[in-house]
């Protein structure tokens, strides 16, 4: 029965990621899977919650809880009837919130969890 290796990333040089999956089969040979299936990628998982609720959190400690409307491959995000909290604490509602993504410590998708 084949034994299952941890995960491998390569980067090269024009900066495009491949993700192997490597198994060793008892005669010692090498199985490489092709890349996950298109629906694994975080981006591809972040465009498909287009209009669903998440949180997201920026570097600097303050999160927003809304609908999310558009997703890039930046991860800039566009919320829709947004709400801001600071440590727990609510602290202001808005109707629409643009966020750039380099700011983006994570994303959260509220319906999966």
């Amino acid at each position: 029965m084949p034994v299952p290796c941890p995960l491998l990333y390569l980067r090269f040089a024009a900066n495009t990621d491949v993700f192997l999956t490597v198994t060793l089969s008892p005669e010692k040979k090498l199985e490489v899977n092709p890349q996950p299936s298109q629906n694994k990628k975080p981006l591809n998982l972040l465009q498909k919650a287009t209009s669903k609720q998440v949180s997201v959190r920026l570097k600097s400690d303050i999160e927003y809880r809304g609908k999310m409307s558009n997703v890039d491959p930046y991860m800039n995000v566009i919320l829709v009837d947004a709400e801001e909290s600071e440590n727990g604490e609510k602290k202001a509602n808005y109707g629409k919130v643009v966020i750039r993504g380099n700011n983006v410590l994570y994303i959260k998708i509220e319906d999966r969890l």
